[in-house]
């Protein structure tokens, strides 16, 4: 079980769009789309590993705002442990250092894409999240 950390990341200026990020075409599961992050290492929080992961993989800082719920995946040749976390991208310019690209999207254009199978709970359960609090406004 690989436990791993990753960004649903909103920023101020596109309050309701989400970012989401497109694997290159040299990662595993090639152009699927996913929320970024990585593995968290030993001794690390699940928190601290998603700020290091956000700065290495895409050079911003973010805050972290909330945790979702774990969400477990089992592909074929591994399974994976998902810490999910809410995010504002605080600071920097988003530079790619591995995806193919990066989109701040509607979410209506962030459910249709072809996400990560690990990553589609995740999304959905935030997309559910999100219409809850729109309801309340």
């Amino acid at each position: 079980m690989i436990a791993v950390s990753c960004a649903i990341i909103t920023h101020r200026n596109h309050p309701n769009k989400t970012l989401a990020v497109q694997r290159s075409s040299k990662m595993k599961h090639p152009l699927k789309w996913e929320l970024p992050g990585g593995k968290i290492e030993l001794g690390e929080l699940a928190e601290s590993c998603i700020i290091r992961e956000i700065k290495e993989e895409l050079n911003i800082q973010i805050e972290v705002l909330q945790a979702l719920p774990k969400s477990r995946h089992s592909y074929p040749e591994f399974s994976v442990e998902l810490h999910p976390f809410l995010v504002l991208w605080s600071d920097g310019e988003l530079v790619l250092s591995e995806h193919a690209q990066a989109e701040f999207l509607s979410d209506q254009d962030f459910s249709a894409l072809d996400w990560l199978e690990a990553d589609l709970p995740i999304v959905e359960h935030y997309l559910k999240l999100k219409k809850g609090q729109d309801h309340e406004h």
